[in-house]
């Protein structure tokens, strides 16, 4: 099997394109609202040419939290791609994650497929922290259950936020600045950003794990997005980080639903 697996996010999109199990290649692109379908096709089709497969694409599964893109994108699927079996991933496909929510409908496709591989990979207890736009924690229970979670402002619009509300502040690096304690406004952002984040990671988990009513010790913390890695280092709760884990939920939800 060789499967296209996409990500729709606010800011970017990430695909990853899988034989078998494997995630052979990965590509990283902006989410533009603008961009219309045949203009998805071409750029994808450039992209599985890059990888040396072009056609030869036998699944494709997506994910999203942009309606208007996703509109795009099942036309694209339709129109460009009408022979691949493809799965958007919506109310109404089987993931095998319960969700036990207020409302199941509104929670993210993407915070689901994160949940479902935290469990098929790692197990559960889990709790999911996912850098991206805004920063989403997920929580699994032991019983395979997503119970909820929560969501913050991301890393990189929060340095925006701070640039445009702050008269003599401006957008900086996103860099692990020398120390907390800064001598200078670069590194002050720079510490808020990286060991303010840190500590709200650290915090916010150990309030759910406190919650859940479960050992510590018996939970795994998933970090994954692609500004987790700043992370790393500074976040105490971590026990895995996962850099493709919603590629790899999308692999599962397309195992589960079309094979």
């Amino acid at each position: 099997m060789t499967l296209l697996a996409a990500d729709i996010g606010n800011s970017h999109t990430t695909l990853g394109l899988f034989c078998g199990e494997e995630v052979v290649a990965h590509w990283r692109v902006a989410t533009d609202e603008r961009r219309t379908a045949d203009e998805w096709s071409v750029l994808v089709r450039g992209l599985l040419r890059e990888a040396d497969v072009d056609d030869a694409i036998t699944g494709v599964a997506v994910c999203s939290t942009v309606p208007s893109v996703l509109a795009e994108w099942r036309e694209m699927l339709t129109t460009h791609f009408g022979e691949v079996t493809s799965v958007i991933v919506e109310p109404g496909v089987r993931t095998g994650v319960p969700v036990l929510t207020d409302n199941p409908r509104e929670v993210g496709a993407d915070r689901i497929v994160n949940s479902l591989a935290a469990l098929r990979i790692f197990g559960g207890p889990a709790i999911v922290v996912d850098f991206g736009t805004a920063i989403t924690y997920d929580v699994v229970n032991p019983a395979g259950q997503y119970v909820g979670g929560a969501i913050a402002p991301g890393i990189e619009i929060s340095l925006e936020a701070l640039g445009r509300r702050g008269a003599q502040l401006r957008k900086v690096e996103l860099l692990r600045p020398r120390s907390v304690i800064a001598k200078n406004t670069v590194e002050a952002l720079q510490s808020g950003m990286v060991f303010g984040m840190a500590s709200q990671v650290d915090g916010l988990v150990a309030r759910m794990i406190s919650e859940l009513g479960v050992d510590p010790d018996d939970v795994r913390v998933i970090a994954t997005g692609h500004l987790a890695p700043l992370l790393l280092e500074e976040v105490e709760c971590f026990t895995d980080h996962e850099p493709w884990l919603t590629l790899q939920g999308l692999r599962f939800v397309f195992e589960r639903n079309c094979m």
